[in-house]
């Protein structure tokens, strides 16, 4: 057994059960029928992408930056990452055989560190190209593989068991934009996923909406040859189900498209760094060629997985993320000579932590919460963001208890980075309010109170435009707009500068596609009132859109009503 004495409640029996048996949603995938999305090719598992109103959103706000989702499979030990210099004695104690000796942690700020094992992230920090997010979790977390993968994904508090939603927070977006994505699928991926099993992220009500081959080696053989599998229409000239039919067609027209489209993405791309040989680097450097070769696809999952570490784990810790590390770091050196690595952005989630104490295994039990590791240059600056669990105040298990609600991180990242309407994220993350966390972009225009605008470089005058100089954060805090309805046909909008500068206002509809440009021009000093139908000559349905100012380096958005 595997018992700690301040600690003794555990059940073995209970774990050892759960990992032995699959989930609903596992034995249907094995079957080849779990979602719409998914068919049988040979022995593995493949589903075709679909539309995405995510990547669609992306693309009309002109936005091309890519998001990859790490997954730490088993459940991340966050105190074996995150290292709290300023609790160490605490740390250490709770942990006589297994804590990471002072010798051996690197540290990064006066107060926390990372095990030197993890050392090939100490230029990326350097760089501006890491955070480190403290103690994510949610209210009364799962300590279940299976349930807490779920929440991760479908972001339902509610779930317990086999009970809960059905789709997952990237799926919810993508099914609003093509509900007839079989007949008209997108140009290329939306999402590329590796490993077929445990994630709901992007389900929706129909089907997966993610590209999703079972290992590294099938991606592998599909972006080396352009393999394309297709389904035999002579199996179901007698099937009584002709909408199963028309759709297991659809997907197969799709994959066929899909699979030369990597595999030409493939060819173009080249990898201009050494990986190491483990099948995460391996995942890494695929993704780092299709992202070279332009491919197009605008999300991607991978997973690293045996963070399960009931025993044994100095070793097996520092093996997983020694690997993670360096192989990181290889994929942005290597987009570094494209000067791509500004525009991808990767983050890790695990369904849960682990907790403080070690166990007689020389190992931790499931915890709570974890911290989340984000790595791009996009970051704009290394930090570690939020507050860390105090280590003195565990509950009666020996928990972490979370000071970062999950849920926000993802909210920052759809509306931040990818520059999803903020309407649509708080609707699709189970109408979740807004509060976005510092992580150092900004695409809403919403005020960051600790962000460094004055860190940030001017914006350069248009040649023919008055030079501009660049504002301070109070005067770009102190522009005034709001929508104004002056008669029922006329909708405006009041724009009051404190100083002259170069005004670029967008509209877009409430799915977060660009419909036209309202203003871009030089406004001076003053005010000024703005008629939208009168700028936009193409005219406008009836519905409620999005209008966004950007005046510098400031993206200011708000609602307004087009009757």
């Amino acid at each position: 057994m595997c018992n700690h004495p301040h600690h003794p409640n555990k059940n073995k029996e209970a774990h050892d059960a759960e990992h032995k048996k699959w989930s609903r949603r596992s034995f249907l995938q094995a079957l080849g029928i779990a979602g719409s999305g998914s068919m049988m090719l040979g022995s593995n598992l493949l589903s075709a992408s679909a539309p995405s109103p995510l990547t669609s959103a992306i693309a009309n706000a002109e936005s091309d930056n890519i998001l990859i989702l790490i997954r730490l499979s088993g459940g991340n030990d966050g105190l074996s990452t995150v290292i709290p210099i300023q609790q160490y004695d605490l740390y250490a104690n709770a942990r006589p055989n297994i804590y990471i000796p002072e010798s051996k942690v690197l540290k990064l700020t006066d107060d926390f560190g990372i095990p030197t094992y993890m050392n090939s992230l100490e230029s990326m920090w350097g760089n501006g190209q890491f955070k480190a997010v403290h103690g994510v979790g949610y209210e009364n977390q799962s300590l279940s593989h299976f349930t807490g993968s779920d929440i991760y994904a479908n972001t339902d508090l509610t779930t317990t068991g086999f009970s809960g939603l059905d789709t997952g927070w990237m799926g919810r977006y993508f099914e609003n934009l093509y509900p007839d994505y079989l007949i008209n699928p997108p140009a290329s991926p939306a999402a590329i996923q590796i490993g077929n099993f445990g994630s709901l992220i992007f389900e929706g009500e129909e089907t997966n909406y993610a590209f999703v081959t079972s290992n590294i080696d099938q991606l592998e053989q599909i972006a080396e040859t352009g393999v394309q599998y297709s389904l035999d229409p002579s199996l179901f000239n007698d099937c009584m189900y002709g909408d199963q039919l028309k759709f297991l067609r659809g997907v197969a027209n799709t994959t066929y498209e899909y699979s030369g489209l990597i595999h030409e993405a493939y060819e173009r791309g080249q990898n201009q760094v050494e990986y190491q040989d483990n099948g995460f680097a391996r995942q890494l450097a695929l993704l780092a060629r299709l992202i070279k070769g332009n491919l197009g696809t605008k999300v991607y999952m991978i997973s690293l997985g045996g963070f399960d570490t009931h025993g044994n784990q100095p070793l097996a810790h520092e093996r997983l993320m020694s690997n993670l590390s360096i192989a990181v770091h290889n994929f942005y050196e290597d987009l570094a000579f494209t000067q791509q690595d500004e525009k991808v952005l990767s983050m890790t989630f695990s369904e849960f932590g682990r907790r403080i104490y070690e166990n007689g295994s020389n190992g931790t039990d499931h915890g709570k919460a974890a911290p989340t590791l984000f790595f791009g240059s996009g970051l704009q600056g290394s930090a570690f963001v939020g507050e860390h669990p105090s280590l003195d105040a565990p509950n009666s298990r020996g928990n972490l208890e979370y000071t970062m609600d999950f849920r926000d991180l993802y909210a920052t990242v759809l509306a931040e980075w990818l520059c999803v309407p903020i309407p649509l994220v708080e609707q699709h993350l189970l109408d979740h309010p807004y509060a976005p966390v510092n992580l150092g972009f900004n695409c809403s225009g919403v005020h960051f109170p600790d962000i460094a605008y004055d860190d940030d470089p001017p914006v350069p005058p248009t040649p023919e435009e008055p030079t501009e100089e660049a504002a301070s954060p109070e005067l770009l805090d102190s522009i005034v707009h709001k929508p104004f309805y002056p008669n029922s046909s006329s909708p405006r909008i009041y724009v009051e500068m404190p100083f002259s500068a170069h005004v670029d206002i967008q509209l877009y509809n409430i799915l977060g596609q660009n419909v036209g440009t309202i203003y871009n021009e030089f406004m001076f000093e003053g005010t000024a009132e703005i008629d939208i139908r009168e700028r936009m000559p193409m005219g406008l349905a009836t519905g409620k859109y999005i209008y966004r100012i950007q005046v510098q380096d400031r993206k200011m958005s708000k609602s307004v009503l087009i009757s």
